[in-house]
C-alpha cells in the first residue's frame, strides 16, 4: 500500500454539502463523550474504593497503574484483532468488556477482585480505543479528517473535564454507585453504536477483494509515521503523565496553595485546549497538517517547561493555558495525519495500535523519569526535559513531507460499477464519476460521456 506523498499544502475548498458528516460519525463522537465522562465518574472514587479494603496508598495506586499497564501490553493484540475481525466487532466487544468489568467492580468484595476487574477493563479499553480510531478513519470524508479529529478530541476533553465533577457529586451516594452508573452508560452506548453501524454501508467491511492491510513495518516506511510515534510519545509524557503527576505537587508543595487550586491549574490546561482544539483540526484540512503539528509541539513544549519555573500561581496558570493551546493544536492534527497515512479503505490495526502504544508508554514512564530528575535537580530541570521532548517532535515534523492529500487515493479505484436506473441517482453517480476523472482534454471527456450514454 502506497502512502501519502509530499505536495501542495494549498487551501482545499469544500461545498456546503461536503460539510455534512455521516450520522455514524456523530454516533461515535457521542459514544466517546459518554466513555470519557464515565471514566471521570469513577476516577475520583477509585483510590478511596481501593483503600476501603484496608490496603495502603501504594496498593491503591496500583489499581490505576494496572489499568494503564494492560492498555499498553494488550495494544498489539487489539491491532491484530482489528485486522482479523474488523473494526465494528472489536469496538463493541471492547466496550462490552469495560461495561461488564466496571459493573462487577461495584460488587467487589476484596482488593484482588477489584485489581483483576480493573485490569480486564484496561484490555477492553485498548480494544475500543484502537478500533474506534480505525472506525473514525474509515467513516471520515478524506477532506474533513481534521474537522472530525477536532470533534472527536473535543468530545473526549469535555467528557473528561465534566466527569470528575459529576463523579465527585455522586460520591456522596456511596463509593460503588459511580461504577454502576458508568457500566449502565457504557451498555447504552454499546447498544446505540451497534444499531447505528449494523446496517451502515460506510462501516461495512470491503466486499470482493480483501481490504488492503497496512502492517507496522509498512507504516514505519512512511516518513510521517516515525515522527507521529515520537510526537505522540512526547505528548503522552508531557500531557498525560508529567502534567497530571506533578502540577498538583507544584501547586501545593512549592507555591503553598490549597489542593483545590491544583484542580484549577489542571482546568486551565483544558481551557487552553478548548480555545483551539476544534478550529486547529478544521483548519488543518485547508492549510495542511505540518504547520499545526510544528506549532503545537513548540507551544506545548514551551508551556510545559514554563511550569517548572513558576514563581507564583498566575505564572503557573498562564503556563498551563499555553501548554493546553499547544496540545489543542497537536492532538487532533496528529490523528488527522494518522488517518492520511492509513487511508479510509485499508485496515491499519498494527499502525493504529503502535500510535496508541507510543502515547501510553509516554504516560507510564514519563512520570518515573521526570520524578528522578525533579528529585535530584528540581522542577525546572524535570519540566524542561519534558518540554524538550516536544521540541524534538517539532523538529521531526519539519523534516517530513505533508500528509494532507487533495484526493483519497484509496477510494478512487476506477469507473463506477453501475449506473442506477433512477434519474436522480443517475445524475449523482454521473457527477461523481465525472469529478473523479483525471484532468483530460475536453474532447476526450465528451467522448467518454457519449459512450456512457449510448451504453445506458
Amino acid at each position: 500500500m502506497s502512502g501519502p506523498s509530499g505536495g501542495s499544502t494549498g487551501e482545499i475548498t469544500t461545498t456546503a454539502d461536503d460539510r455534512k458528516l455521516p450520522v455514524e460519525i456523530w454516533v461515535l463522537i457521542g459514544a466517546a463523550f459518554v466513555i470519557a465522562i464515565g471514566f471521570g465518574l469513577v476516577a475520583p472514587v477509585l483510590p478511596q474504593f481501593a483503600r476501603s479494603f484496608g490496603v495502603g496508598f501504594t496498593a491503591a495506586s496500583a489499581i490505576i497503574s494496572a489499568f494503564a499497564l494492560m492498555r499498553l501490553l494488550f495494544a498489539p493484540f487489539s491491532g491484530a484483532l482489528v485486522q482479523r475481525l474488523g473494526e465494528r466487532w472489536v469496538y463493541l466487544s471492547g466496550l462490552g468488556i469495560v461495561a461488564v468489568s466496571t459493573g462487577l467492580c461495584a460488587l467487589s468484595q476484596t482488593y484482588w477482585q477489584l485489581l483483576v476487574l480493573r485490569s480486564l477493563g484496561g484490555i477492553g479499553s485498548t480494544m475500543f480505543t484502537v478500533s474506534s480510531l480505525a472506525l473514525v478513519i474509515r467513516l471520515s470524508p478524506f477532506h474533513q479528517r481534521g474537522r472530525v479529529s477536532g470533534l472527536w478530541s473535543s468530545s473526549f476533553l469535555i467528557g473528561s473535564v465534566s466527569g470528575p465533577l459529576v463523579g465527585g457529586a455522586l460520591a456522596g451516594l456511596g463509593l460503588r454507585v459511580p461504577f454502576v452508573i458508568y457500566a449502565a452508560a457504557l451498555l447504552l452506548a454499546c447498544a446505540i453504536v451497534y444499531v447505528s453501524l449494523r446496517d451502515s454501508h460506510l462501516a461495512a467491511p470491503e466486499t470482493g477483494e480483501r481490504a488492503p492491510e497496512l502492517t507496522f513495518r509498512q507504516g514505519l516506511a512512511e516518513p510521517a509515521y516515525p515522527a507521529m510515534l515520537w510526537s505522540n510519545f512526547a505528548n503522552g509524557v508531557a500531557v498525560f503523565g508529567v502534567r497530571m503527576a506533578f502540577v498538583p505537587l507544584i501547586v501545593v508543595e512549592t507555591l503553598g496553595q490549597s489542593p483545590g487550586m491544583a484542580g484549577v491549574a489542571l482546568t486551565a490546561f483544558a481551557v487552553g485546549n478548548v480555545l483551539v482544539l476544534f478550529q486547529s483540526g478544521r483548519l488543518s484540512d485547508r492549510f495542511g497538517r505540518r504547520p499545526f503539528l510544528i506549532a503545537g509541539a513548540l507551544v506545548c513544549g514551551i508551556g510545559t517547561a514554563g511550569l517548572g519555573f513558576a514563581p507564583d500561581l498566575p505564572w503557573l496558570l498562564a503556563a498551563s493555558v499555553v501548554a493546553g493551546i499547544g496540545s489543542g493544536m497537536l492532538t487532533p492534527t496528529q490523528q488527522a495525519a494518522l488517518a492520511d497515512v492509513v487511508g479510509s479503505k485499508a485496515r491499519g490495526g498494527p499502525v493504529l495500535a503502535g500510535f496508541q502504544m507510543a502515547g501510553d508508554l509516554g504516560a507510564v514512564i514519563g512520570p518515573v523519569v521526570a520524578g528522578l530528575l525533579i528529585e535530584h535537580f528540581g522542577y525546572a530541570v524535570g519540566l524542561s526535559a519534558t518540554g524538550a521532548l516536544l521540541l524534538v517532535a517539532a523538529v521531526a515534523w519539519l523534516a517530513v513531507p505533508e500528509t494532507l492529500r487533495r484526493t483519497d487515493e484509496h477510494v478512487h479505484t476506477g469507473e463506477p460499477a453501475s449506473v442506477p436506473i433512477d434519474d436522480d441517482e443517475y445524475q449523482l453517480a454521473h457527477r461523481a464519476a465525472y469529478e473523479h476523472l483525471p484532468p483530460d482534454p475536453p474532447s476526450r471527456l465528451r467522448r467518454w460521456r457519449d459512450r456512457r450514454l449510448r451504453r445506458d
